[in-house]
């Protein structure tokens, strides 16, 4: 019954907007709100907000995860929050270094927030992020991408971190270099709902070109020590600790077929067509990150072969 009653809730939550079209925030735990990206890869369409976030709710402030792909979802995401409650938003975490998550830091710089990240996500920011912020514009328009420019967390941590702030304690824990160098985990201490950033997907592909393999398996596997309730993954909808695997799963299932074929003396262009995994095809984002995987895996292959 517990399972039936979540799966309608995870049915309820995929809605993100109201009938007159304004982001909603969707209630996970007391005090915690998620912001649930739409399915399929940045496009047009769905605007480039795939990426999930959400805001913890303290007695004196406001944290905010993740704050989206532009300025203008970084300011939908501020409004769906002040409809919800009027204290300051005293910090915003990046979780990590990846597009769908930090364009919106504008919006809440404005509003007077601290950014915060981990040393590596600002290190890979400056390294790449300008870069994908033209990407962005030309996929998306330059119309949607007005006033989106990138600005980078001046306060970093190295690792884990406790904190209370707004009058809420959290605690920010780095799991090592798992889908980035810089990944961050949010746990609200009150509820135990997580923000796992990357390191956990829902339904959607988990994409390897910043992660490490094996760090990325051994990650998912500590987190079943996290004392969680709920978590809210990058991609998809809030979902319970013990379906984190299902990231796992993947990750080991893509192993396992492009190894085999590796094995067979497959040449990279045979395993891209072959390395199909049937059980994720319903997937978002299947038929184009999953290649991309599949192309990363074997050359990781093949180097650590080069190495011996």
């Amino acid at each position: 019954m517990f399972r039936y009653l979540l799966c309608l809730f995870l049915i309820c939550v995929t809605a993100s907007a109201d009938a007159a079209g304004q982001l909603v925030a969707t209630r996970v735990a007391d005090g915690v709100y998620a912001f649930i990206g739409e399915r399929g890869d940045i496009a047009p369409d769905n605007r480039g907000r795939i990426g999930n976030g959400g805001f913890i709710v303290g007695d004196d402030g406001i944290v905010v995860i993740d704050t989206g792909v532009s300025d203008r979802e970084g300011r939908a995401r501020l409004a769906a929050i002040r409809a919800v409650s009027a204290r300051p938003i005293v910090l915003v975490v990046v979780t990590h270094a990846v597009q769908e998550f930090l364009f919106g830091n504008t919006a809440f710089v404005e509003a007077g927030a601290e950014l915060l990240c981990h040393a590596k996500s600002a290190e890979l920011m400056r390294a790449r992020c300008e870069h994908c912020l033209e990407n962005l514009r030309l996929i998306l328009g330059e119309d949607e991408m007005a006033g989106t420019r990138l600005i980078i967390p001046t306060r970093v941590v190295d690792g884990d971190t406790d904190l209370v702030v707004g009058g809420r304690r959290i605690a920010l824990l780095h799991p090592g270099w798992a889908s980035t160098p810089g990944d961050l985990l949010v746990l609200d201490r009150a509820t135990g709902v997580v923000f796992t950033g990357g390191l956990v997907v829902n339904g959607r592909i988990p994409e390897l070109r910043d992660g490490r393999f094996d760090d990325w398996v051994a990650a998912i596997d500590r987190l079943a020590k996290i004392p969680a309730t709920m978590l809210v993954p990058g991609y998809g909808p809030p979902m319970l600790p013990a379906d984190a695997v299902r990231t796992r799963d993947y990750l080991l299932a893509l192993d396992g077929r492009v190894r085999g074929l590796y094995e067979s003396n497959r040449s990279l262009m045979e395993t891209i067509e072959q390395a199909t995994l049937p059980q994720f095809a319903t997937w978002s984002g299947y038929e184009t990150v999953h290649r991309k995987n599949t192309l990363g895996r074997y050359l990781e292959l093949e180097l650590q072969e080069l190495g011996k």
